[in-house]
């Protein structure tokens, strides 16, 4: 009788860490997007859409990339990893519940790179009517015909 108490204590007590490892850490996380310049437009691989700064929920397990793009500067793309918590006992339930992984890197922070400015081509002038000087001017008592 006291190894079924023992046994029945140990599975009470690893419930309780699992329960609470999981309303602590949860299978979701906060994901944030941060952007220089603002207002880019953020999309993950996922199909979610934001615009810079902003704040995704992902499930902690979710691994994706994240493509940044404005107009007038290059798109960047960040993959962004699952790192698992190390940290004990909770940990461990975290890891049985799905709740241990966390996002890397979390915030995902970029800086947008401007376009190079294209060259345009010299303009040719356009034609205009230019002012021709007379070869010959008539003066008065001029002979020359």
């Amino acid at each position: 009788m006291p190894k079924l108490m023992a046994v029945i204590v140990a599975l009470a007590t690893a419930s309780l860490c699992a329960s609470c490892a999981t309303v602590t850490g949860g299978t979701t996380e906060q994901f944030q997007i941060v952007s220089d310049p603002p207002g880019a437009e953020a999309r993950t691989s996922m199909g979610l859409v934001c615009t810079t700064p902003c704040t995704l929920q992902v499930g902690r397990k979710d691994e994706f990339t994240v493509t940044i793009s404005k107009a007038g500067y290059q798109p960047a793309q960040i993959p962004v990893s699952t790192k698992v918590n190390t940290g004990g006992g909770a940990a461990f339930a975290d890891a049985l519940t799905g709740a241990g992984p966390d996002h890397y890197p979390n915030p995902v922070e970029v800086d947008l790179v401007p376009l190079k400015p294209t060259r345009a081509r010299p303009r040719k002038p356009s034609p205009q009517a230019k002012e021709v000087p007379p070869l010959y001017r008539r003066w008065e008592g001029d002979d020359r015909a």
